[in-house]
Parts: structure tokens; C-alpha cells; sequence
């Protein structure tokens, strides 16, 4: 018996990184997984590597219709979510003094308005009991340079989790906040490489993580999975570090 058994799950930007690794465990613990993503080319090969229990549509999470299409080709086919894993997010660093008003609504579109309406266009489709995961970060607790932007959309993020738990106690409905601290994903690789700033924090943050190293993908999505499954039956509004104890000391 695996711990989602029989569970219907969506997972916003499940191509890659923590997103797939997610997908991948919880179709190991018996779910059918709907993934998302911008890239037909990357669902593709995510689908391929996930290999069964799995339906890949290609979906921005800030454009509403692509919401919309994506959540009736859900109904049609599994009638019902029990698990929503929004997790689709972008970040790129930008020191104050330097952020457009474009940088600002696209981190915002993306990371606070996406998740926002994910999940409240889900929620017809949830049956009362069912779980929300949403992915934070420890830059809403932490101040990093050049990360005020990305660290307000995670804020808001970490704050849906207190709120929504208050507006769905009465269909009993858990949401959850992971928040992931240094994860060796592709993503994270690319923007450490991509500016002075990034690559001056690549030095730096192994050393500074208590356990001396980044974490990986999978161990976000088995945090992921504790929070979606019955073993966290009496939590809710909690944020779940993953972080080496990043952002505890």
C-alpha cells in the first residue's frame, strides 16, 4: 500500500526539478499525477522519465484560461483532485534600484497570481478532506541581496498557507507550506551562473547550510508527500522547512 493509493494529484511546473522529482514520488506511492509546464518539449521528456500514472498539459499557471483548459481536462478525466502541489515559480535576482515595473509583475503573475487562482480554480474539483501543498521558500525569512521582488511573491506565498487553512476548515481541506532552502536543481544552477551576485552566493551557501551541503529534489518531494498523505492528518498552516538549517539558525 503506498500513502497516496488511488490519489488524484496535480503538480504545477512538474517538468523539472522539484516539480518532477514530486510527480515521480508520488506515483511510487500510488497517485495519478497531472503535470504542468510552459514547454511542450520538457512535459514531454518529464512524462517519459515519470513513465506511467501521468498526464502531462502544457499550461502557464499566469494565464487564466490556460487554468481553466487545464482543470476541465482534469474533470473530464479523473472527475476529482485530491492533492494540489502548486509549485510552478520563477526567480531572478534584481537589486533595488534596478527593478522594472515588467520584472515586477511577471515574478508577481507567476508566483503570488498563478498559485492564487490554481488553487482557487481547483477547489470545485476537491473533495472535502483533500490536501493543498504550496511551495514558499526560506527568502520569505531570510534577507538575501538583490532578492526583495522574489522574496515578497514567497512571503505572500507563506501567508496563503495561514489563510486558506482558516477559509477551508470547514471542508477540512490542509494547506501546507514546504519551504525549500539551497535545492541542486537545473534551475537554481542556471541563476547561480548567471550574474556576479549569483555566483558570489554559489561560494558561499554550501558553507553557510549547517549540514555543509545543497539538498536535493527528492528530498523536497518526500517532504512533499508527508504533507499530501495521511501521516500529516493534524497539520495545517504550517511551513515545512527543507533547508539543511538554513533559515533556523
Amino acid at each position: 500500500m503506498g500513502k497516496l493509493d488511488s490519489k488524484v494529484a496535480l503538480i504545477t511546473g512538474g517538468n523539472s526539478g522539484i516539480g518532477l522529482a514530486t510527480a515521480k514520488r508520488f506515483v511510487s506511492e500510488g497517485a495519478y499525477v497531472f503535470i504542468t509546464g510552459r514547454r511542450e518539449s520538457e512535459l514531454a521528456v518529464a512524462s517519459n522519465e515519470i513513465g506511467r500514472h501521468v498526464t502531462a498539459v502544457q499550461s502557464d499557471v499566469s494565464n487564466l484560461g490556460d487554468l481553466d483548459r487545464l482543470f476541465e481536462q482534469i474533470k473530464t478525466e479523473k472527475s476529482r483532485l485530491d492533492i494540489v502541489f502548486a509549485n510552478a515559480g520563477v526567480v531572478t535576482y534584481a537589486a533595488l534600484g534596478s527593478i522594472t515595473e515588467e520584472y515586477y509583475d511577471t515574478m508577481f503573475d507567476i508566483n503570488v497570481k498563478g498559485l492564487l487562482f490554481t488553487v482557487q480554480k481547483a477547489l470545485p474539483l476537491m473533495p472535502d478532506g483533500s490536501s493543498i501543498v504550496l511551495n514558499a521558500s526560506i527568502v520569505a525569512s531570510k534577507g538575501f541581496a538583490s532578492n526583495s521582488v522574489y522574496s515578497a511573491t514567497k512571503a505572500a506565498v507563506r501567508s496563503f498557507a495561514r489563510t486558506w487553512t482558516t477559509d477551508l476548515k470547514q471542508r477540512r481541506i490542509r494547506v501546507n507550506a514546504v519551504s525549500p532552502g539551497s535545492i541542486d536543481t537545473p534551475g537554481l544552477k542556471d541563476l547561480l551562473a548567471s550574474a556576479d551576485v549569483g555566483r558570489e552566493r554559489a561560494k558561499t551557501l554550501a558553507s553557510t547550510v549547517p549540514m555543509g551541503r545543497f539538498g536535493t529534489p527528492d528530498e523536497v518531494a518526500k517532504a512533499v508527500v508527508f504533507l499530501a498523505s495521511d501521516d500529516s492528518s493534524y497539520i495545517s498552516g504550517v511551513e515545512l522547512f527543507v533547508d539543511g538549517g538554513l533559515a533556523q539558525i
